[in-house]
């Protein structure tokens, strides 16, 4: 089954050979190998590149285990560059596998050599491009930008979209969204014939792969619990607002234990950086300022959300939030949790002022949307109730309300489009009606 992933590609296709190493990072497992040594492999064919002018090393194959030396890989690299008059585009998978070793021109020394030197050499030459993915230890988000000395060109490869799942669903496509917000969105759950099957599949990857790899790369050896615990108390809070305070008290009344607020803030982080979690700011609309703690935290794919919780909690309100979150970042909005202030007058008939939330204020360049995830809209009371905050905005920006229900988009008299969830999710252009 192949899986479109033309987001990526199309990003891939817009960087080719502009000077930088192209490094395709997201969480492990959500495709990068197969966006680099299939997607864009099939489309370097398409416009006459031959396989000869392609160099592909998987770095995690154990028949390239001695090219984890970053001397041998960058010979062998060096080795295939045959003809001077072709560009040849080096795809190398998950190039954190290369190890650092003593440099040998320097005894005596603590310099090392790793694949950051190979690759800023192999830069050099003219008629080399290059692509690399990474996705854990040494290649987690906060490292991109130092690791190559400016010299690194990011693209940031998410789970699936619903869109592109819905596209490669081939049961009952009456069934996707269900199975979309239960399971999630990595690729090889499509895969899996059973829920059993999907569930044990996400429960491997976080035990053996995530946790391992944020363990590893932090050297913690003896906090695996407390790890835990906390991915559980996030998983069902996602959509609230919580800092490292709230968290601190969660452990001491329901484990009965004391954790300083930094530890728990380092921990959050520690899952952020590994493509596990994103945290979403407070903005002032009316402000323009950015508010400090609490903030809101959401999973990168909600499937990992529901097996931290082993699918007890389902509230498809929360996880719809999540994923409505999650596309926002796809289509690379930035997105923020929008508080607006309102004067209103209390039963005496005195004047208040109260904050209301907007779900999501998403900007990309000159554009800004402000939208609420409303699930359903069953009455006039329930409607004003969602849109209080989006009408007390006043500026020209769209706004959008989505709910779960299959409806017909329409606007209000204040112009607030009303859209159903899988409407949103399926048709970009949909943010426009």
């Amino acid at each position: 089954m192949q899986i479109q992933r033309d987001r990526y590609l199309n990003k891939l296709i817009q960087r080719r050979e502009n000077g930088m190493v192209k490094v395709i990072t997201g969480i492990r497992r959500c495709g990068k190998s197969y966006l680099l040594f299939e997607l864009f492999h099939q489309y370097l064919n398409s416009t006459g590149v031959s396989d000869e002018n392609i160099i592909e090393l998987a770095l995690d194959d154990d028949q390239n285990f001695r090219y984890r030396n970053p001397l041998e890989l960058g010979q062998y690299i060096r080795s295939m560059l045959t003809d001077k008059t072709k560009t040849y585009y080096v795809l190398l998978d998950e190039i954190q596998k290369v190890a650092d070793i003593p440099n040998p021109y320097l005894p005596g020394t603590e310099e090392k050599i790793g694949f950051v030197d190979v690759l800023l050499g192999l830069m050099k030459i003219k008629n080399v491009d290059l692509y690399v993915t990474g996705s854990n230890s040494k290649m987690l988000s906060t490292d991109i930008l130092t690791e190559f000395r400016g010299r690194g060109d990011e693209v940031r490869i998410n789970p699936l979209s619903y869109q592109e799942f819905y596209s490669a669903y081939t049961q009952d496509k009456r069934n996707a969204w269900r199975d979309f917000f239960t399971f999630g969105g990595m690729p090889l759950v499509l895969s899996q014939k059973t829920a059993e099957d999907k569930s044990r599949y996400l429960h491997t990857l976080f035990d053996k792969i995530y946790l391992d790899d944020i363990m590893s790369r932090h050297s913690i050896s003896n906090e695996k619990p407390i790890l835990d615990d906390l991915l559980d108390i996030v998983s069902s809070s996602v959509g609230s607002l919580t800092n490292p305070s709230k968290i601190k008290k969660t452990f001491a009344s329901v484990k009965g234990i004391s954790i300083a607020d930094d530890t728990l803030s380092r921990y959050l982080d520690y899952f952020i950086d590994a493509f596990l979690l994103y945290k979403a700011k407070r903005y002032d609309v009316k402000g323009r300022k950015y508010i400090g703690s609490p903030m809101k935290y959401y999973y990168s794919d909600v499937g990992l959300r529901n097996e931290r919780l082993n699918f007890r909690q389902q509230e498809e309100t929360h996880i719809m939030e999540n994923i409505l979150y999650n596309e926002l970042r796809i289509r690379d909005f930035d997105v923020d949790v929008g508080i607006v202030t309102l004067n209103t007058r209390d039963e005496n008939g005195k004047s208040k002022r109260v904050s209301r939330e907007v779900d999501f204020v998403a900007n990309r360049g000159s554009q800004r949307y402000y939208i609420q995830s409303a699930f359903a809209i069953p009455d006039e009371e329930k409607r004003k109730q969602e849109t209080a905050s989006l009408n007390g905005i006043g500026d020209s920006f769209r706004k959008i309300v989505v709910v779960r229900d299959n409806i017909i988009p329409w606007h209000d008299e204040k112009g607030i489009l009303y859209i159903g969830i899988e409407e949103f999710l399926l048709d970009e252009a949909a943010m426009d009606r």
